[in-house]
C-alpha cells in the first residue's frame, strides 16, 4: 500500500466532500487531489527525483496537508521539520539527510538565509505563506497554478515515506527512516484494535503536524474519510473555538494540551458536546487530569497510545473502555494488532509477567532505521525487535505498565529531550565545570529539564544566564527550566556520574519515575 491510496478511494466515493477547513478556506476533495498532483508536478520540475528528501518547514496548514501528499505523489520523501529546534539544529538535520528542497511559510521565512548558511546543500526554497514571497524563494501558489498534474508514483511498500528527526543519544538528532508499510500498519492496525477515530468524523490537528503523533492520526483520518480542520498551532482559545465552530468529532492531543484546555475558563461555557473521541499519548497522563477532561469533554471516550517515533508511533492501547477501569488508570494499554510487545531482560530475553524490563516491539510498524547510522540502528534492532529504552512490566492480562527510563530521555510537554543534547549545550558556558541534567516532576509539562551544574573554580553563573546561553544552541523546549548548583556531582567508584541519586531527591514517594 501506499500513503497517497486514500485520495484516490476519496476522489471515487465523494469528490464534492470538504476534505480541509483551515481558516475561511474550504477545499473539496477533488481541488485538493487536484492541486496535490499539480504540487507534485511542480516538484519533478524542480529537479525532484525519486527518493529525494523535501522539507517542510512551517506552522499546520490545509498546505501543509497537501505536502505531506504530494511529495509522495512525486516519488519523494518528506522531512518534516520541527519547528520548535533552533536554527543550528534544522541546519543539522537538512543536511545530514541531504534536503535540497525545503517548504517554508510566513512563520520561518525569516530563518532561510542562515539555514542556507548551514546547509548549504539547500538549492531551493518553497514559499508555502499567505504574504509576499521574499526574494530568492519561489510561490507556493504560483507554481501550482503554473504546472499540470502529474500521475501519482504510487510509491510505497517498503520504500521510504518520511525521515523523522528525534533527540540523539550522541547529542545530535538521528532520522528515523519510516516506510509507507510501516506508517500504515500503525494506522490500519490502531484502526482495527479500536475505535479510535469516527468514521467520516471532523478531525481537529492542534497538535504540530510536523510530530508523528500527529501524522498518524492524519493517517488514520484518511483512511476513515475524515474532514481535517487545521488550526496553525495549539492555543486553549483557538482549539475551543475550532471545535465549537466547526463540530469537531476527534482530536488528537497530548496531556499539556488537555490540561491547558480543561483549566481554561473559555471551556465552561463553550458547547463541546460534538467532541466524541479523544486520542491521546506522547507522555503518560495525572488521574486528575483525566477525571477533569471527562468531565469537560462529557461526550468523548478516550484512547492512550503509546509508541515512538521509530514505531511510526503505535506499540499499545488503552482503550476507551480500559479507561472506566480503576486498576488500569496508570496502564498504557495493551499491544495494538499489528504490534508484537514484551518485557525482556538484559539478556533480551522474555521476563515473566510483573517482571519489570525493557519494552521491546516487533513488526511490520517498526522503522527500517535511523538514517546514516548503521551502529545506532543495530544497537536499537536486535532481532527484529526495537528496543524501546523504556522500562515497564505486563500483568497477566497483558497490559503494560510504565516505571521508567532506561535511555537518559526526558518527556516534557509530549517533547522527547535526551539529556546529553542540554548537557551539551550546558557545558559550553564558560563558568560550567561539569552538568548533570534529569527529568523531574512538574505539574504542567509532565516533566521538567532540570540541571544540576557544578561551576568553575572563581566563576559565578545564576539560572537566567544558563538559560540565556543555551537559547543559541538547542530549542527553547530543550532549555532547562529549572537549575540547581552543587559543589560537586555524585559519582561512581568509575568516575560515573550517578543520576539516580540526582533523581531520588526529586521522585521520591512517587510509585514511578517517570511522568
Amino acid at each position: 500500500m501506499h500513503i497517497t491510496q486514500s485520495l484516490h478511494a476519496a476522489l471515487q466515493h465523494g469528490p464534492d466532500r470538504t476534505a480541509t477547513i483551515f481558516g475561511t478556506r474550504r477545499r473539496t476533495v477533488a481541488e485538493s487531489v487536484d492541486r496535490i498532483a499539480r504540487l507534485a508536478g511542480a516538484l519533478r520540475e524542480l529537479g525532484v527525483g525519486a527518493g529525494d528528501r523535501v522539507g517542510i518547514y512551517a506552522l499546520n496548514s490545509d498546505r501543509y496537508h497537501e505536502l505531506l501528499m504530494a511529495v509522495p505523489w512525486a516519488d519523494a520523501v518528506v522531512n518534516p521539520v520541527n519547528i520548535r529546534w533552533s536554527t543550528a539544529e534544522v541546519a543539522y538535520s537538512l543536511l545530514d539527510c541531504g534536503t535540497d528542497v525545503l517548504v517554508v511559510d510566513d512563520a520561518f521565512a525569516g530563518a532561510v538565509d542562515a539555514l542556507r548558511a548551514g546547509a548549504p546543500n539547500l538549492r531551493t526554497v518553497v514559499f508555502a505563506g499567505d504574504g509576499p514571497t521574499p526574494a530568492g524563494m519561489l510561490s507556493y501558489e504560483e507554481l501550482i497554478a503554473a504546472t499540470a498534474p502529474i500521475p501519482d508514483a504510487r510509491r510505497g511498500g517498503d520504500e521510504l515515506y518520511g525521515v523523522f528527526y528525534t533527540g540523539g543519544t550522541t547529542g545530535s538528532p538521528k532520522g528515523v527512516m519510516l516506510s509507507h508499510r510501516a506508517c500504515l500498519t500503525s494506522a490500519m492496525g490502531s484502526l482495527v484494535t479500536t475505535d479510535i477515530l469516527t468514521r467520516g468524523g471532523m478531525l481537529l490537528h492542534a497538535a504540530p503536524m510536523f510530530h508523528l503523533a500527529d501524522i498518524a492520526a492524519w493517517n488514520v483520518g484518511n483512511l476513515t474519510g475524515a474532514t481535517h480542520v487545521i488550526v496553525p498551532s495549539f492555543t486553549p482559545a483557538a482549539t475551543l473555538d475550532a471545535i465549537v465552530t466547526h463540530r469537531v468529532t476527534d482530536a488528537l492531543l497530548v496531556p499539556t494540551m488537555i490540561q491547558l484546555l480543561v483549566d481554561s475558563p473559555a471551556a465552561a461555557d463553550a458547547d463541546l458536546s460534538s467532541l466524541r473521541r479523544v486520542l491521546y499519548g506522547a507522555s503518560p497522563i495525572s488521574e486528575t487530569v483525566m477525571a477533569k477532561a471527562r468531565t469537560v469533554f462529557a461526550n468523548a471516550r478516550f484512547t492512550q497510545a503509546y509508541g515512538m517515533t521509530e514505531l511510526a508511533p503505535v506499540a499499545t492501547l488503552l482503550t476507551a473502555q480500559d479507561h472506566d477501569d480503576p486498576a488500569l488508570t496508570r496502564s498504557c494499554g495493551r499491544a495494538a494488532v499489528h504490534a508484537e510487545v514484551r518485557i525482556v531482560g538484559e539478556d533480551d530475553i522474555e521476563l515473566a509477567r510483573g517482571e519489570i524490563g525493557e519494552i521491546a516491539v516487533r513488526g511490520d510498524h517498526v522503522m527500517t532505521g535511523y538514517w546514516n547510522r548503521p551502529e545506532e540502528t543495530a544497537s536499537a534492532l536486535r532481532d527484529g525487535w526495537m528496543h524501546t529504552g523504556d522500562a515497564g512490566y505486563m500483568d497477566e492480562s497483558g497490559y503494560v505498565f510504565l516505571v521508567d527510563r532506561l535511555k537518559d530521555m526526558i518527556v516534557t510537554g509530549g517533547e522527547n529531550v535526551y539529556s546529553v543534547e542540554v548537557e551539551n549545550a550546558v557545558a559550553k558556558h564558560p563558568a560550567v565545570a561539569q552538568v548533570a541534567v534529569i527529568g523531574v516532576p512538574d505539574h504542567d509539562w509532565g516533566e521538567r529539564v532540570h540541571a544540576v551544574v557544578v561551576l568553575a573554580p572563581g566563576q559565578t553563573a545564576a539560572e537566567a544566564d544558563i538559560r540565556e546561553f543555551c537559547r543559541e544552541h538547542i530549542a527553547n523546549y530543550k532549555l532547562p527550566r529549572s537549575v540547581e548548583f552543587l559543589d560537586a556531582l555524585p559519582v561512581s567508584g568509575a568516575g560515573k556520574v550517578l543520576k539516580r541519586d540526582l533523581r531520588k531527591l526529586h521522585w521520591e514517594g512517587a510509585d514511578r519515575a517517570i511522568h
